[in-house]
């Protein structure tokens, strides 16, 4: 099994360049729109797991008031330095705050909850789940929507590619690139959980490597359908797909 320290981790490179990456991710095209679909323009928005912000401040650009919670410091660190850099009407409808989505409670409620690019399935499938789904269901206003963007459990199966195969190349500023490859894949069925090695590879212009992390990723999948139901939230339309690896499920809340 090979070395690696957490995602999103303090000294690791997953957080660097979060943005390179999501930034590239054609699949993840248009859920902002289906995020900003889901409750009327100046709405009250709470992101669980809000990363750099990419969806906050999106969001916010249109008009919303969102509270991005996030628990990983190097992730909220990049968000908090890009909120400076926005323009001040959009900035003053964004506050970004370190939280556990498994046991938040902000004592106020939303409009909508929105847990993107498969945030949920960072956490273990069954109590962590059901706490997050208590969450977004204290904070919801009657009425209010919660979506969760899930991974495939058809993706999950997928085998891994060869280690030496780089499977993202893109550049960076001074001519340099970012390089990913994956060390790891396997999958446990009967846990339903995905475990990855994924080494990040920053090169400088001449192909050099500058700095490089492998850092372990999980995900856990199961339905999250009866969990919803036990916190009060039922689903509110079928499933959105999103890139052909993922899909949204839309809860509401009576």
């Amino acid at each position: 099994m090979a070395q690696a320290r957490p995602y999103y981790a303090d000294r690791g490179l997953s957080a660097a360049f979060y943005d390179v990456v999501t930034a590239a991710d054609a699949r993840l095209a248009g859920d902002v729109d289906i995020y900003a679909g889901l409750a009327p323009a100046g709405s009250s928005v709470l992101e669980l797991g809000a990363g750099t912000g990419r969806v906050t401040f999106a969001l916010a650009e249109r008009g919303y008031s969102v509270t991005g919670i996030e628990i990983a410091p190097a992730m909220l660190e990049k968000a908090r330095a890009r909120l400076a850099s926005l323009p001040a009407d959009v900035a003053a409808r964004v506050e970004l705050r370190r939280g556990d989505m498994t046991a938040l409670d902000l004592k106020r409620t939303f409009d909508l909850v929105v847990c993107p690019y498969f945030t949920l399935a960072h956490v273990p499938a069954g109590t962590a789940w059901r706490n997050t789904f208590a969450t977004a269901a204290r904070h919801l206003a009657s009425g209010g929507r919660a979506a969760f963007h899930l991974p495939l459990l058809e993706i999950m199966r997928m085998p891994g590619p060869p280690p030496e195969m780089v499977v993202m190349d893109q550049p960076l500023p001074g001519g340099g690139r970012l390089n990913l490859h994956v060390l790891e894949r396997n999958f446990r069925e009967g846990v339903g959980r995905l475990d990855q090695v994924i080494d990040y590879v920053e090169r400088d212009a001449n192909g050099a490597v500058v700095r490089r992390s492998a850092e372990r990723l999980t995900y856990y999948l199961a339905d999250p359908e009866p969990l919803a139901a036990s916190a009060g939230l039922l689903q509110d339309r079928d499933p959105i797909p999103l890139g052909g690896v993922g899909e949204i499920r839309v809860f509401r809340k009576a």
